[in-house]
């Protein structure tokens, strides 16, 4: 199992549960995509039956293909982890729909987040805080891995998550609310999906 970003004490997911998610995401994603439902799944216990808060991102040939998820855990794990699978395929207004030609190609990846919090600006660390800023209606999200994928500071990072608020780069220093949340990151392995 490929590891991108991991939070070292903040990892409450074992091998298997992790393992498991994937599963959940791989059948929602196929069952969704190929025949128009997700699969019911039996036996979630335990964390993953929990309310949980989560992203799933899908990628294709190392580019994004969809990204969705929920950063307050409203639902059971396993459901959020279902739910933003087809969601990431079907309505990531960045992209058209996932066909069922392109489900072996795609490989998944999830994000188990932490409650969000209040952070200053030079709190953040990239590699280990995800971002989300608001300012009046505006609010935008970026995962730990996104800096770490593009080579950012922090600051760099700050400025790119108020653009992706639709805010300018500077919003951060100019009353913007700045919270954090920390994230287990796991993914499948390349060779899972061909």
């Amino acid at each position: 199992m490929a590891e991108s970003v991991g939070t070292g004490s903040d990892e409450y997911l074992d091998e298997s549960q992790r393992k498991g998610l994937l599963g959940i995401a791989r059948r929602a994603l196929e069952g969704y995509v190929g025949a128009g439902k997700i699969p019911p799944e039996e036996g979630a216990r335990g964390t993953l039956a929990a309310p949980g808060a989560a992203f799933v991102t899908l990628t294709k040939n190392g580019r994004l293909r969809g990204c969705i998820g929920y950063t307050e855990a409203v639902a059971p794990l396993f459901k959020v982890v279902q739910e933003c699978a087809v969601a990431a395929a079907t309505a990531d207004p960045r992209f058209s729909p996932v066909s069922p030609k392109e489900l072996p190609s795609l490989r998944i990846e999830i994000s188990v987040l932490t409650p969000l919090f209040p952070i200053r600006p030079d709190e953040v660390e990239v590699g280990r805080h995800g971002l989300m800023v608001a300012q009046g209606a505006m609010r935008g999200l970026l995962l730990p891995q996104v800096p770490v994928e593009w080579g950012w500071d922090r600051e760099t990072f700050l400025d790119q998550t108020c653009v992706k608020a639709g805010l300018p780069p500077s919003a951060w220093r100019h009353g913007a609310t700045l919270r954090a949340f920390t994230a287990e990151v796991f993914g499948e392995d390349e060779k899972t999906a061909t």
